[in-house]
């Protein structure tokens, strides 16, 4: 068998255009492509059977494969990886597309967290696939904390940062916390506040937990013992995932196994499982990079693919990323540069405000 760096540069002009329109096809309909649609697209004339011939020997490379009997032929993920490595034509952003982002982005003070939040929804909407945006780890002193409580099982804690930023995050708190508990809590932690980042006040505070625990309300201790859901999340450093359009997602399946599949995925994203890894996925340098189906664990349970991109601060230095996940017929062409884009605009905005 051909070495999968050199199946494409080995195909003859006959066998790429065939494979090319094959994947084409399958991204366009989702559906698998027959040799007779084939003959009314070939820049040649070709006939039925010579097609069938060249899908079998794409066939046996691994790169195409047949669902059902004559039913024609779909592209592997290794087909669907060859095609984005060496054949895909990516397009240009749209004038409508780069308004839409511009606007959302647009300066509206502090409040970082809602403009990523509105990227994300801008991004989902624009790609029909669920959007991925990773936030970058906030340092600069806190200034006050508060904590509202949304529901038994559910509370917002508001950080507002020395720099004027603000943001919101939602955590589900200790069982059996109240209003005064939360007032008891935020007290607390405000009164150790004063020039600390989130990374030092967690250390003041597991200190001061342990000198003072027997004066600590025993459910606003605990409350805040569990505060690491939302201090610094797991390990060691901070990154915040926004998840949006997971409808999208999911109204493209109809197999209930793929449904189980990306709730699944969905379910881990929420838990913040792998955050760190997603980060990592972009750290090899700039630009897009695609992922399809079990290439990365993450996303290999529900066999969808994501397209994802770093963005960076005023000194080039990673700070987050952007991306989609859909399933592996995405419009690859369509949505890389979409991805691009959002992400230097992202990295553009954010320096701005340093």
């Amino acid at each position: 068998m051909i070495e999968r760096s050199n199946v494409i540069s080995e195909m003859n002009d006959r066998s790429r255009e065939v494979f090319r329109r094959v994947v084409e096809g399958y991204l366009d309909s989702g559906g698998p492509v027959g040799s007779r649609t084939l003959t009314r697209s070939m820049s040649e004339k070709v006939s039925a059977a010579t097609i069938r011939n060249v899908m079998q020997d794409l066939e046996y490379l691994g790169l195409l494969d047949s669902p059902h009997v004559s039913a024609g032929r779909i592209p592997t993920h290794l087909g669907l990886r060859m095609f984005v490595d060496g054949l895909l034509e990516v397009g240009t952003v749209t004038d409508d597309v780069r308004e839409k982002m511009h606007h959302t982005v647009r300066d509206d003070g502090n409040d970082v967290t809602g403009m990523l939040d509105r990227v994300g929804s801008a991004l989902s909407g624009l790609t029909q696939g669920a959007s991925l945006v990773l936030t970058p780890k906030h340092e600069a002193p806190l200034k006050h904390v508060e904590f509202v409580s949304l529901a038994p099982d559910r509370a917002l804690v508001v950080l507002v940062f020395a720099d004027g930023q603000v943001e919101n995050r939602v955590f589900t708190p200790p069982v059996g916390q109240t209003p005064s508990s939360l007032r008891e809590a935020a007290n607390f932690l405000n009164s150790l506040i004063e020039g600390k980042t989130l990374s030092e006040l967690k250390v003041t505070v597991e200190r001061e937990i342990k000198t003072r625990r027997r004066e600590l309300d025993s459910l606003a201790a605990d409350l805040i013992e569990n505060g690491d859901a939302f201090w610094e999340g797991d390990g060691a450093h901070y990154e915040r995932l926004i998840v949006r359009g997971r409808s999208h997602l999911l109204s493209q399946s109809s197999e209930a196994a793929d449904l189980d599949r990306i709730r699944t995925l969905f379910d881990d994203l929420e838990k913040k499982r792998d955050i760190a890894e997603f980060l990592e996925l972009t750290e090899d340098g700039e630009g897009v990079r695609i992922f399809i189906g079990s290439e990365n664990k993450l996303f290999s349970l529900s066999g969808s693919s994501l397209v994802v991109s770093p963005y960076m601060n005023a000194d080039r230095k990673i700070i987050g990323a952007v991306g989609v996940i859909g399933p592996t017929r995405l419009n690859y062409g369509r949505i890389v540069p979409i991805v691009d884009y959002t992400a230097q605009l992202v990295g553009r905005m954010l320096s701005n405000k340093v």
